[in-house]
């Protein structure tokens, strides 16, 4: 198999936080998987937060994964029964208890398809696949981390010269994530410098706006797109960009959660110019700028 058909396939670890219906998330975002044990509890915490555990000398927060989605709580007397399993992202452990592992699958990420318009905004699903266990379905644990878990919030304001903006502001920008989340905290930065900008869901969205633009005559500077989504993931998209001459042109940055060397340097493979993990907003803009000037 070549790297580049590598680049295409997600691994997925399945469980389950029920009886019935599997869940799964990016084998990526997947540190290790521990036993459960005993946890320190953590006063005035979010009710989904069971408590914190020192793993490898690091302190973690678990998190009830089916509460914090909207399922009722895993009992006390089944939690000695049930599996942490430890995430990075954005440069932060997380753990998340769950029911039961089931496997690892491997998938393309065309198969992966966006969830169901009818499950509105404020579902934790960010993706559906089918497979031999039924439709599983991909949670998103950012949304989840940034309602029960969220980062501290920065100082007010970007530590950027205001005259140093003016080349970014010329420029027309593109933002490609399947994370409502993602959205809104690379949206607030941009608003805040006074940027335009589109949006897309997912990268077939997003290729199909720039080949209409294209043919219009059109053309976008500075592409930000998030790696792991339905349909065309960030890998995918680059390339496709990068063999059409109408829009190679872009200056790509990959934006991801993934605290990953691998994600970065195949990142770089598929032809982005740059891969930033998620989030931090003086970096996004900085790096932005070296875009609009290079």
């Amino acid at each position: 198999m070549s790297k580049e058909q590598d680049h295409s396939m997600q691994g997925l670890l399945q469980f389950f936080l029920t009886n019935q219906q599997p869940f799964a998330i990016a084998t990526l975002k997947v540190r290790e998987i521990v036993n459960f044990q005993s946890l320190t509890q953590l006063p005035h915490s979010h009710p989904a937060i069971l408590g914190a555990t020192t793993l490898r000398g690091e302190t973690l927060s678990v998190i009830d994964m089916a509460m914090a989605i909207g399922y009722p709580p895993v009992p006390e007397e089944e939690l000695k029964n049930c599996s942490i399993v430890v995430t990075e992202f954005s440069r932060k452990q997380t753990g998340f208890l769950v029911k039961s592992i089931d496997k690892i699958i491997e998938s393309d990420w065309q198969r992966i398809a966006a969830p169901p318009k009818s499950l509105g905004s404020q579902t934790y699903i960010t993706g559906v696949i089918r497979t031999e266990s039924g439709l599983v379905q991909i949670i998103d644990v950012e949304k989840i981390l940034e309602e029960i878990d969220p980062p501290q919030a920065s100082p007010n304001g970007l530590n950027i010269d205001a005259s140093a903006l003016a080349p970014l502001l010329d420029k027309s920008i593109l933002l490609v994530d399947d994370s409502l989340v993602a959205r809104k905290q690379i949206s607030h930065a941009l608003d805040e410098i006074g940027a335009s900008y589109f949006v897309s869901n997912n990268g077939h969205e997003a290729l199909t706006f720039l080949q209409e633009m294209a043919e219009e005559g059109g053309a976008i500077d500075i592409i930000v797109s998030d790696i792991e989504m339905p349909l065309m993931d960030g890998y995918e998209l680059t390339r496709s960009i990068r063999t059409d001459s109408r829009l190679n042109k872009a200056y790509i940055i990959l934006h991801t959660s993934l605290s990953s060397t691998i994600s970065m340097d195949q990142a770089r493979d598929a032809g982005a110019n740059k891969a930033l993990t998620k989030f931090n907003a003086e970096d996004l803009i900085s790096t932005m700028l070296e875009g609009a000037t290079s």
